[in-house]
């Protein structure tokens, strides 16, 4: 995500480049050039207009540090400028003093509401909450059936209730079942109640008025609205639309991994002036984070995000395995096929290679991977899967002893080709003894290495 964004805005930083002080005239050629990457990338008008303008006040006033290189200073206030933009702190999350506490989830037709009602009960889960699901959404076929999946993929509880659409009045129906669930919801302990709402193909005042009476009903403590990203200014348009309406407590950004202009997210809260409190950034049920304006900021120009890789780490992988690994490897041992299987298995929990390093930084020694990210092919990474598992137990733990009619069964087993294998069993004797060698000046490295994952694991937390 972001990608049109942070390459446009990179290339407008280089332009400051080689100059040795701000202008009036580098100046205006740099802030003509971030207009136009804000603008291509789907920001909204008017946003970009009091962006440009208060960077233009900064970089031109007092505040700019003389320390710093012009595309620095520009960089700089480009940052402080997006953060203010986006909103400085993480949003935090509203709950009611006497539980359940109601969630009311709004948007359109194909926002991705109901999937979206099932991520957030996931999220909840995961903070210790007990949250229960109902969908009140009785005009599309199937919708209250489609909850009902969603809510046995997350393992949430669900309350269905009954609707009858050959005699119930439709609204009078979502009324009745949302106060039922409410009462459910109170009766069995659920600390929180989420409300999967109707959508429309567009905005209307039967919509409007239905979800106003809901939210007469339920008094909700959060009134989310969930947006297709990819939509652009129409996922503003909307956001706004329902905040005049409703007043909602913030925005869920969806399909965030198919969005490279980001457009979306730079303008909702300042249309609105309600902050964007997750993002959903794929299919899976985990694909669903906080949005923390100052990480968001770091990815758009190329700073990475470090801090958000850290948090999966600390939540998905197992560090017991991975400190057994990282001693063995530094060991005169060595890691075998198997291990180095279980250690691709485990980097897969962390999303995909190409979203791995487009959160490292594209500075220092990390410089160049975010560009590489583009070429990577996944697929490599389920074949050298598929080739350990084709081998035998024996051959996993001493790679030693595949000969070439090993090599050979191994490829016919895997569907792949002798060089392939080959090539595997080449890179983890090339690994095996790269790791020996760091290993072989005693334990300090794997001391060294024993702290940093300890360090790491703490400041994920």
């Amino acid at each position: 995500m972001f990608e049109n964004l942070s390459e446009k805005l990179q290339r407008s930083f280089k332009t400051l480049r080689g100059q040795g002080t701000l202008t009036d005239e580098n100046i205006t050629e740099a802030l003509r050039e971030i207009r136009v990457a804000l603008l291509e990338s789907d920001v909204n008008l008017d946003v970009t207009r009091d962006l440009i303008e208060k960077i233009r006040a900064k970089a031109l006033g007092s505040e700019v540090a003389t320390s710093l290189s012009p595309a620095e200073q520009i960089v700089k206030i480009v940052r402080d400028e997006l953060i203010t933009t986006l909103g400085t702190d993480t949003a935090r999350f509203k709950f009611a003093s006497q539980p359940p506490s109601v969630i009311l989830m709004a948007g359109l037709q194909g926002s991705g509401k109901t999937t979206t009602s099932g991520k957030l009960a996931a999220w909840l889960k995961k903070g210790g909450h007990r949250p229960m699901l109902v969908s009140v959404d009785v005009y599309r076929p199937a919708a209250r059936e489609q909850l009902k999946v969603v809510a046995a993929s997350v393992g949430a509880q669900l309350y269905e209730g009954k609707y009858d659409p050959a005699t119930d009045n439709n609204t009078a129906a979502v009324l009745r079942l949302a106060k039922a669930a409410f009462k459910e919801a109170r009766d069995y302990a659920n600390d929180v109640l989420i409300v999967d709402t109707a959508g429309r193909l567009g905005i209307d005042e039967a919509l409007m008025d239905e979800m106003a009476q809901l939210k007469s009903l339920l008094s909700p403590t959060e009134i989310l609205f969930v947006a297709d990203a990819m939509t652009g200014q129409d996922a503003v348009n909307s956001a706004k639309a329902f905040n005049d309406r409703l007043a909602i407590t913030g925005a869920i950004l969806t399909k965030m991994d198919g969005d490279s202009r980001g457009g979306a997210a730079l303008s909702i809260r300042q249309i609105t002036g309600q902050p964007i409190k997750f993002l959903a950034t794929g299919e899976k049920p985990d694909a669903f984070e906080a949005f923390h304006p100052d990480r968001i900021v770091g990815r758009i120009l190329g700073m990475g995000d470090i801090a958000t890789l850290l948090e999966r780490a600390d939540e998905k992988i197992d560090k017991s395995k991975a400190a057994d690994f990282a001693k063995k490897a530094l060991s005169g041992e060595g890691f075998s096929l198997e291990d180095f299987r279980d250690q691709l298995r485990q980097i897969k929990k962390l999303g995909s290679m190409q979203s791995i390093l487009k959160m490292l930084p594209s500075v220092g020694p990390f410089a160049g991977m975010q560009q590489a990210a583009s070429s990577v092919d996944e697929k490599q990474f389920a074949r050298v899967e598929t080739i350990i598992d084709s081998m035998t137990a024996k051959e996993r733990r001493n790679s030693s002893i595949i000969n070439g009619s090993r090599r050979k069964r191994i490829a016919q087993g895997s569907g792949t080709t002798v060089q392939e294998v080959n090539n595997l069993l080449k890179q983890h004797a090339q690994m095996s003894k790269m790791f020996k060698t760091m290993g072989s000046g005693g334990n300090k490295m794997q001391q060294r290495l024993m702290s940093q994952m300890g360090n790491t694991q703490r400041f994920g937390r």
